[in-house]
């Protein structure tokens, strides 16, 4: 579904789609649209998942036992495929994108799909077969909760 950003304001985004090389493996997920409201000078960029306290490359990770706002609640966990609780990284990246947000005025969001931390809608169920759930992951979850609206790059 392509939906349509808002024209004005600043625009928190995962800084894997502004070209920043923070993805799991180290790589970028650059995409054109993002680019352009990093040139616009709109974009406000944040790694939940880096700037929480894993670092970069990482290994890839899941949420176990729900969703991200399971994992907020204290009810799931985010694990690494062998076995590691990286939870508090996560909740640490969520109220760092939570707060980044609201320090610079953003309303909306765009965040990388099927992300542990960023998915917004789909997320990988923690079985790490790359299957997929509905639902959200930890930072898109608290941004949602703050009152802040989600696209995905997808939507775009």
């Amino acid at each position: 579904m392509r939906r349509e950003l808002p024209v004005e304001g600043p625009i928190l985004v995962s800084a894997c789609l502004a070209g920043r090389a923070c993805a799991y493996d180290g790589t970028d997920r650059a995409h054109e649209a993002i680019m352009k409201l990093l040139a616009e000078g709109r974009a406000v960029l944040v790694c939940p998942e880096d700037e929480g306290g894993l670092g970069t490359p990482r290994p890839a990770s899941e949420i176990v036992g729900g969703d991200g706002a399971d994992v907020l609640a204290g009810r799931a966990e985010v694990r690494t495929k062998d076995g590691r609780d990286v939870t508090g990284e996560y909740l640490a990246g969520a109220r760092l994108a939570v707060d980044r947000a609201a320090d610079e005025g953003c309303q909306a969001a765009i965040l990388k799909a099927r992300s542990p931390a960023c998915g917004c809608g789909a997320i990988y169920d923690g079985t790490f077969t790359r299957s997929i759930s509905e639902a959200d992951g930890v930072a898109a979850a608290a941004l949602k909760q703050a009152g802040i609206e989600i696209w995905t790059e997808e939507e775009l």
